[in-house]
């Protein structure tokens, strides 16, 4: 079977599941499951003969049935009818329990198939292809399509679309830090790893690798945290096909909240895109016995301020995670450019410990989550020093004036090209400002250390291109670009509302 037809059966196959409402998130998850155990199953089979061990069926307390069968995918696939959907939900609860990779990847899982014929379906077509025999280029383009389609169908704040960055914009980001080999990369938000990809195929493509090379890139490179299971699930699944890891290794992603406190990690990259959302919070029951939710802040000595603000303290965490002359490229919500109080001294503090170098001012219409306003953050942590290490920050305004929605206008890699040509990776020290008195719509502009000290609220929020819709008719974007802006505004206003709403009534 060809490439594409494998990718075109997937897909019909989501389509028919969908119409019995089963939603490509669910799909996905199952398709996670099944080939995980396929994968499993080949592995075992000359010429792998891995010897990977699963356990047999566990009762409701966790316990091993003495007369189980086992729960792997021979078992599983000679199943039929009731049987097969019996067996299965009990083979997930089992496989939940276990240690490592394994648990983790079965972590909470369920089965929202029902259809006993409709889940022989989707068990038949992985048992007619060789996995481990197929290319990850090609695994990692079905699996990666799955992805980026959940994200697109459940693009709501609450969906799949807030952790699922887009991968234009990720390998554009990847091609400004390029990543070397024998280096270590870290994602404390990494969602279905996306920027872990990237850099992957970046030292891949870019490097001779020698066998030493290969072993730490594949298995002690990339670190990560990801708090949701079915998300964390997916990352695992991705980097795995993508070659990353070992099916029975442990799991380099962990479940634990990043944000609690210091682990220790230093690594060399951090790629990161926090999730979207102003405040942290957590869920309590009150004297009433109602539900509430209260701001939640970290209280870290190596902190410089204590906030609610998630991505406030993601950002501090960052610099933590750096080693000395460490590099970061961060995604972050215009509120962190621009806002008050411990907004202001976390980018004082930035400014001073790091050598923050370059902002890239993205435009809105490009993540499928809606309402969101963001930059990207690249700085390299440094040594401490009485002077500040940031001597000019160097801005590319891809905002103003540029009009992308998620689905018809995508924003490709070639979008981007002139602001990775201009970020200048191998000497950023010698930029050349395309902004100039006579041409004021270039997009790249530098400001001094203390120009931005002097705005109020050392706000980089900075921007200077004029808004050709505010003030030539002629200009404005075509009826769907302006819909789609309209609705990314009420939806960030709503969204800023409601961070206001619940913070004043947790203070009543």
């Amino acid at each position: 079977m060809t490439d594409s037809s494998i990718i075109s059966k997937i897909w019909n196959l989501a389509s028919v599941l969908r119409d019995d409402g089963v939603g490509y998130g669910d799909y996905l998850e199952q398709i996670t499951y099944l080939l995980f155990l396929k994968m499993a199953d080949e592995l075992n089979k000359p010429p792998y003969s891995k010897g990977l061990t699963f356990p047999k069926l566990k009762d409701v307390e966790g316990n091993q049935i003495e007369d189980g069968e086992i729960c792997n995918w021979e078992t599983l696939s000679a199943k039929r009818g009731a049987e097969l959907e019996s067996f299965y939900s009990q083979l997930l609860r089992s496989l939940s329990t276990e240690k490592g990779m394994l648990g983790q990847i079965f972590t909470k899982s369920q089965n929202k198939i029902q259809d006993p014929s409709k889940l022989l379906k989707v068990i038949d077509l992985i048992n007619k292809e060789d996995w481990n025999m197929m290319g990850a280029d090609i695994k990692g383009k079905i699996y990666e399509g799955l992805l980026e389609k959940n994200a697109m169908d459940s693009s709501g704040s609450s969906g799949a679309g807030q952790y699922f960055t887009p991968r234009a914009l990720i390998k554009s980001i990847v091609a400004c830090i390029q990543p070397k080999p024998l280096k270590t990369i870290a994602d404390p938000a990494c969602g279905t790893g996306g920027f872990f990809l990237a850099a992957y195929d970046w030292i891949v493509e870019n490097n001779s690798l020698d066998r030493d090379e290969k072993e730490f890139l594949k298995n002690k490179t990339f670190y990560g945290n990801e708090i949701v299971a079915n998300t964390r699930r997916m990352c695992l699944m991705n980097m795995y096909l993508h070659n990353i890891g070992e099916i029975d290794g442990d799991t380099p992603i962990k479940s634990a909240d990043a944000l609690v406190s210091d682990d220790g990690l230093r690594v060399d990259y951090v790629l990161a895109n926090p999730p979207f959302g102003k405040k942290s919070s957590i869920t309590i029951t009150n004297e009433d016995g109602e539900a509430e939710k209260q701001d939640m802040s970290y209280n870290r000595q190596d902190f410089w301020e204590t906030t609610s603000n998630k991505q406030l303290n993601f950002l501090q965490h960052i610099k933590t995670m750096l080693r000395i002359n460490g590099e970061a490229a961060v995604v972050l919500p215009d509120n962190v450019l621009f806002e008050g109080g411990a907004g202001e001294e976390v980018r004082k503090q930035l400014l001073k410990t790091t050598e923050l170098h370059t902002i890239l001012r993205l435009p809105t219409g490009i993540f499928y989550a809606p309402g969101v306003k963001a930059n990207v953050l690249f700085f390299t942590n440094k040594p401490a020093s009485k002077e500040a290490w940031t001597k000019e920050i160097w801005f590319y305004d891809y905002r103003t004036n540029i009009h992308h929605t998620p689905k018809k206008r995508v924003m490709t890699m070639k979008h981007l090209d002139e602001f990775i040509n201009l970020y200048s990776s191998k000497n950023i020290n010698r930029r050349s400002e395309t902004w100039s008195e006579d041409n004021e719509e270039g997009r790249w502009r530098k400001y001094s250390y203390d120009e931005v000290l002097e705005r109020d609220k050392t706000s980089l929020d900075i921007f200077w291109i004029k808004d050709k819709s505010l003030t030539d008719l002629d200009n404005l974007p075509d009826p769907d670009i302006l819909a789609n802006e309209i609705i990314e505004n009420i939806e960030s206003g709503l969204s800023s509302f409601k961070g206001l709403s619940e913070h004043l009534d947790n203070d009543e």
